[in-house]
Protein backbone atom coordinates (compact mmCIF):
# COMPACT_ATOMS: atom_id res chain seq x y z
CA UNK A 1 0.00 0.00 0.00
CA UNK A 2 1.08 3.38 -0.31
CA UNK A 3 1.58 6.09 2.06
CA UNK A 4 1.40 9.79 1.19
CA UNK A 5 2.79 12.06 4.11
CA UNK A 6 0.35 15.29 3.80
CA UNK A 7 0.22 18.29 5.49
CA UNK A 8 -3.24 18.83 6.07
CA UNK A 9 -3.78 22.40 4.89
CA UNK A 10 -0.57 21.84 1.92
CA UNK A 11 -2.34 22.95 -1.61
CA UNK A 12 0.81 20.44 -2.86
CA UNK A 13 -0.29 17.79 -0.35
CA UNK A 14 -3.87 18.15 -1.60
CA UNK A 15 -3.11 18.12 -5.51
CA UNK A 16 -1.64 14.40 -4.62
CA UNK A 17 -5.18 13.53 -2.79
CA UNK A 18 -7.33 14.64 -5.53
CA UNK A 19 -5.17 12.26 -8.02
CA UNK A 20 -5.05 9.29 -5.71
CA UNK A 21 -8.55 9.73 -5.22
CA UNK A 22 -9.16 10.56 -9.21
CA UNK A 23 -7.39 6.67 -9.50
CA UNK A 24 -9.41 5.37 -7.05
CA UNK A 25 -6.04 4.29 -5.04
CA UNK A 26 -5.72 1.86 -2.04
CA UNK A 27 -3.19 4.33 0.00
CA UNK A 28 -3.16 5.56 3.01
CA UNK A 29 -2.61 9.30 4.54
CA UNK A 30 -0.53 10.09 7.42
CA UNK A 31 -1.42 13.57 8.50
CA UNK A 32 2.00 15.69 8.84
CA UNK A 33 1.47 18.69 11.68
CA UNK A 34 3.42 21.66 9.31
CA UNK A 35 4.61 23.17 12.15
CA UNK A 36 6.00 20.14 14.54
CA UNK A 37 7.44 17.72 11.55
CA UNK A 38 8.52 14.16 12.92
CA UNK A 39 11.74 13.56 12.27
CA UNK A 40 11.46 11.04 9.47
CA UNK A 41 10.16 13.44 6.90
CA UNK A 42 13.80 15.04 6.96
CA UNK A 43 15.10 11.57 6.43
CA UNK A 44 12.82 10.72 3.54
CA UNK A 45 12.98 14.52 1.89
CA UNK A 46 15.92 16.28 2.12
CA UNK A 47 14.06 19.03 1.56
CA UNK A 48 12.31 18.26 4.93
CA UNK A 49 8.57 19.54 3.19
CA UNK A 50 5.49 17.28 2.37
CA UNK A 51 4.28 15.74 -0.03
CA UNK A 52 6.25 12.81 0.25
CA UNK A 53 4.68 9.90 -1.58
CA UNK A 54 6.20 5.97 -0.39
CA UNK A 55 5.61 3.10 -2.37
CA UNK A 56 7.50 -0.24 -1.35
CA UNK A 57 10.87 1.29 -2.38
CA UNK A 58 10.12 3.99 -3.89
CA UNK A 59 10.07 7.44 -2.22
CA UNK A 60 9.24 10.16 -4.13
CA UNK A 61 8.69 13.87 -3.25
CA UNK A 62 6.92 17.52 -4.85
CA UNK A 63 3.38 17.22 -5.97
CA UNK A 64 4.03 17.51 -9.74
CA UNK A 65 6.49 14.04 -9.38
CA UNK A 66 4.19 12.40 -7.77
CA UNK A 67 1.51 13.05 -9.70
CA UNK A 68 2.61 12.21 -12.88
CA UNK A 69 4.52 8.81 -11.48
CA UNK A 70 0.70 8.06 -10.23
CA UNK A 71 -0.44 8.57 -13.74
CA UNK A 72 2.07 6.99 -15.54
CA UNK A 73 1.99 3.96 -13.24
CA UNK A 74 -1.84 3.71 -13.14
CA UNK A 75 -3.08 4.87 -16.55
CA UNK A 76 -6.78 5.28 -15.91
CA UNK A 77 -8.79 7.89 -15.93
CA UNK A 78 -5.34 9.13 -17.61
CA UNK A 79 -4.92 12.90 -16.33
CA UNK A 80 -1.90 14.11 -18.75
CA UNK A 81 -2.90 14.11 -22.10
CA UNK A 82 -1.96 11.14 -24.27
CA UNK A 83 -0.40 13.34 -27.15
CA UNK A 84 3.30 14.91 -26.79
CA UNK A 85 2.20 18.19 -27.59
CA UNK A 86 -0.58 18.87 -25.62
CA UNK A 87 1.57 17.18 -22.68
CA UNK A 88 4.27 19.24 -23.36
CA UNK A 89 1.78 22.43 -23.10
CA UNK A 90 0.50 20.89 -20.13
CA UNK A 91 4.07 20.45 -18.02
CA UNK A 92 4.59 23.88 -18.94
CA UNK A 93 1.00 25.11 -17.57
CA UNK A 94 2.28 23.68 -14.55
CA UNK A 95 5.10 25.04 -14.77
CA UNK A 96 3.60 28.99 -15.00
CA UNK A 97 1.47 28.04 -12.08
CA UNK A 98 4.00 27.12 -9.56
CA UNK A 99 5.89 30.74 -10.50
CA UNK A 100 2.47 32.98 -10.76
CA UNK A 101 0.03 31.67 -8.38
CA UNK A 102 1.21 29.23 -6.00
CA UNK A 103 4.27 31.04 -5.17
CA UNK A 104 2.61 33.57 -4.12
CA UNK A 105 0.67 31.47 -1.74
CA UNK A 106 3.05 31.53 1.40
CA UNK A 107 2.65 35.28 1.67
CA UNK A 108 -1.01 35.17 1.16
CA UNK A 109 -1.56 32.38 4.06
CA UNK A 110 1.32 33.99 6.26
CA UNK A 111 0.02 37.61 6.00
CA UNK A 112 -3.59 37.64 4.51
CA UNK A 113 -3.67 41.32 5.30
CA UNK A 114 -0.75 42.65 4.26
CA UNK A 115 -0.25 40.72 1.61
CA UNK A 116 -1.81 43.35 -1.11
CA UNK A 117 0.62 42.96 -4.09
CA UNK A 118 0.41 38.96 -4.20
CA UNK A 119 -3.11 38.91 -4.03
CA UNK A 120 -3.74 41.55 -6.75
CA UNK A 121 -1.49 39.48 -8.73
CA UNK A 122 -3.31 36.10 -7.96
CA UNK A 123 -6.27 37.75 -8.84
CA UNK A 124 -4.79 39.39 -12.03
CA UNK A 125 -3.33 35.63 -13.49
CA UNK A 126 -6.71 34.07 -12.17
CA UNK A 127 -8.07 36.58 -14.33
CA UNK A 128 -6.12 35.94 -17.71
CA UNK A 129 -7.13 32.01 -16.91
CA UNK A 130 -10.95 32.87 -16.58
CA UNK A 131 -12.24 32.95 -20.59
CA UNK A 132 -10.81 29.25 -20.85
CA UNK A 133 -13.53 28.32 -18.64
CA UNK A 134 -16.23 30.14 -21.28
CA UNK A 135 -14.73 27.57 -23.88
CA UNK A 136 -14.38 24.43 -22.18
CA UNK A 137 -15.28 22.73 -19.16
CA UNK A 138 -11.75 22.23 -17.60
CA UNK A 139 -8.74 23.61 -18.16
CA UNK A 140 -7.38 21.71 -20.93
CA UNK A 141 -10.85 20.73 -22.43
CA UNK A 142 -14.02 18.52 -21.52
CA UNK A 143 -11.56 15.95 -20.00
CA UNK A 144 -10.47 16.87 -15.70
CA UNK A 145 -7.12 16.89 -16.33
CA UNK A 146 -3.71 17.57 -14.07
CA UNK A 147 -3.82 21.08 -14.98
CA UNK A 148 -7.19 21.25 -13.04
CA UNK A 149 -5.91 18.97 -9.95
CA UNK A 150 -3.44 21.58 -9.88
CA UNK A 151 -5.37 24.57 -9.28
CA UNK A 152 -8.51 22.86 -7.60
CA UNK A 153 -6.15 23.82 -4.21
CA UNK A 154 -6.06 27.14 -4.57
CA UNK A 155 -9.10 28.05 -6.17
CA UNK A 156 -10.73 26.24 -3.02
CA UNK A 157 -8.90 28.53 -0.77
CA UNK A 158 -10.22 31.58 -2.39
Amino acid sequence: MMNLYSGTTDPFSHRCRIVLFEKGMDFQVIDVDLFNKPEDIAVINPYNRVPVLVDRDLVLYESNIINEYIDERFPHPQLMPPDPIMRARARQLLHTFELELFSHIDALEKNPKGADKERAHVRDQLTQLAPMFAKQKFLLGDEFSMLDVAIAPLLWRL
